[in-house]
């Protein structure tokens, strides 16, 4: 921890002549901790908020031990896995960085692009294999990549990987690698899930913790907007008039749903805006389109899910707005430290709905900070109710219903739809409201229904079964007496119901003759006389 420059972090001198190329000289917390004990090959557990530097941490050291060994066909020398396409194409360009003077070769298995070239880089052999879990699954299972060779992982932003559901995903690649590797795992929280994943499959490994979990940084001024109208469109108005005074040079702008994120980007262009998307709907050129336009300051706003919330080193954002504020706290963490990177001076500025002060809550309990309120701020009594009732939006948008079209006018009551939903009827009820002229209203009550079946069934019109007997009439194995085949006689059927809801033996049903059809069930019997196959030759005058 008391090392001050890259030259004394045991890095090769190919390697720090291009961190010097690139213009850095000191190290950060996390670089100056992790890079001496990865250099020797034994594994780390590196926790650290976003924005400390954690890619360069593994890619400088990896780059000094992959200088010696050759890779072979489909069987890459190292792997690292990445929860995004974005993160993992990030990682990809440090190591054109830093590898500059180098001979490795790196392939990028990620969705979105073409499968074939990706095979013909791995048929040449690669040092540095980057790819999402899902992607990586696909090319093994087609045989097209081997990891028994892979020397060094590295799994990085593992919290994501939970938040993401590619943990099973982890564990399948974790088995199928050579036991005897090096295993660098990154993640800025440790949840019970990815410590039982640490014990699972890392070797005593280096513990490197240089800041307390999902804290921000000192470098990003918070502050948060009380929105008491909670609808969008006031929001959106409230974002504007920010936008407009608050001297932003760019922005990144988090949305909750994708849906939210092409509303936000269409009303930002539509008022004058320079701005663009990114969400996970988007196909892969178009989002590395818009980061790269993004990067270059051709984009003044990106409007953006959390795809873009965490790993993306985007340099130099001056602000992050939370249109929504994030259904989990650490999500919040990671969203507003796409700014105040690397030392630089950051804001984020948080729009809070009456909705959303629960959420203030949770974000004060994480980041131990009281929030900063610009202008009016939230009164004791919203506060205090801010957890009474169920939230308007939920995960299905605000003023939207949970099938995503525009709300109608009417309050979004999911407490109203969870009652809409416990009085549906039973499979036997709808079959009894459907019953033709027996149909009951909605509001009748259960007592009611339970004393129709019997009474319904016997006064239901024959025509109600029918389209169901008449697949079944051209049958020749239809039992003698059989209830179904005497629906129509409504007198039996009243007279027997025990009988009529008996079915036949399955041998009689094969062997007892059809029975005689009453109102056309059978083909035969609504046949056209002219037809019909006659019974016996037919004469003709002046014949035999």
């Amino acid at each position: 921890m008391e090392t001050k420059t890259f030259a004394d972090l045991g890095l090769s001198p190919k390697v720090q002549a291009a961190i010097t190329a690139a213009g850095y000289v000191t190290p950060t917390p996390i670089q100056a901790a992790a890079i001496p004990v990865a250099v020797t090959g034994r594994d780390i557990l590196g926790i650290a908020q976003t924005g400390t530097g954690k890619t360069a941490s593994f890619t400088l050291p990896m780059i000094t031990r992959l200088e010696t060994g050759r890779a072979r066909a489909r069987m890459p020398r190292s792997l690292i896995l990445a929860p995004t396409r974005e993160l993992a194409a990030q990682v990809a360009q440090s190591f054109e960085k830093y590898g500059i003077n180098h001979k490795l070769s790196v392939a990028l298995l990620i969705g979105g692009v073409s499968m074939d070239d990706q095979v013909k880089k791995l048929d040449r052999g690669v040092d540095v294999l980057i790819a999402t879990p899902g992607r990586l699954l696909d090319h093994f299972g087609r045989g097209r990549v081997m990891l028994m060779g892979v020397e060094i992982l590295v799994i990085d932003e593992a919290d994501r990987m939970l938040d993401m559901g590619f943990i099973p995903d982890i564990e399948k690649i974790c088995k199928l690698l050579p036991p005897r590797r090096q295993t660098l795992f990154f993640s800025a929280t440790m949840p019970p899930e990815i410590t039982r994943l640490v014990n699972q499959f890392l070797t005593n490994p280096e513990r490197i913790e240089v800041a307390k979990p999902a804290t921000t940084a000192k470098t990003i001024t918070q502050n948060f907007v009380y929105c008491p109208n909670g609808e969008d469109w006031a929001k959106r108005e409230v974002l504007r008039n920010m936008i407009r005074d608050g001297n932003v040079k760019n922005a990144i702008i988090f949305c909750n749903r994708k849906r939210d994120v092409a509303v936000l980007h269409k009303s930002l262009t539509k008022h004058g805006f320079n701005a663009g998307a990114l969400h996970g709907d988007m196909d892969q050129s178009s989002r590395t389109d818009t980061l790269d336009k993004f990067r270059k300051g051709e984009i003044m706003l990106l409007a953006a899910s959390d795809v873009a919330a965490r790993g993306l080193d985007i340099p130099e954002v001056s602000h992050v707005f939370n249109f929504d504020l994030p259904w989990a706290a650490d999500d919040y963490v990671h969203r507003i430290g796409r700014t105040g990177r690397a030392g630089h001076e950051g804001h984020s500025i948080s729009l809070v709905s009456p909705d959303d002060l629960k959420f203030v809550k949770d974000i004060e309990k994480i980041t131990g900070e009281a929030p900063v309120w610009v202008g009016e701020p939230p009164s004791e009594e919203d506060i205090a109710g801010a957890g009474a009732g169920k939230r308007r939006r939920g995960r299905g948008g605000r003023g939207q219903s949970h099938g995503g079209h525009e709300r109608s006018g009417k309050p979004h009551n999911r407490g109203g739809e969870q009652r809409q939903r416990e009085e549906k009827p039973r499979p036997d009820q709808r079959a009894e409201r459907q019953a033709g002229p027996a149909r009951k209203s909605e509001g009748q009550t259960a007592p009611a229904r339970k004393e129709q079946p019997q009474p319904e069934r016997s006064g239901r019109p024959a025509a109600q079964p029918r389209p169901q007997q008449s697949r079944q009439a051209p049958r020749n194995d239809q039992p003698a007496v059989d209830a179904w085949t005497d629906e129509p006689r409504a007198a039996k059927r009243v007279e027997r119901p025990a009988e009529k809801r008996q079915p036949a033996p399955e041998q009689a049903r094969k062997s007892a003759p059809p029975p005689p059809q009453k109102g056309g069930l059978g083909f035969a019997e609504n046949m056209p006389a002219f037809m019909r196959k006659p019974s016996r030759p037919m004469k003709v005058p002046g014949r035999g």
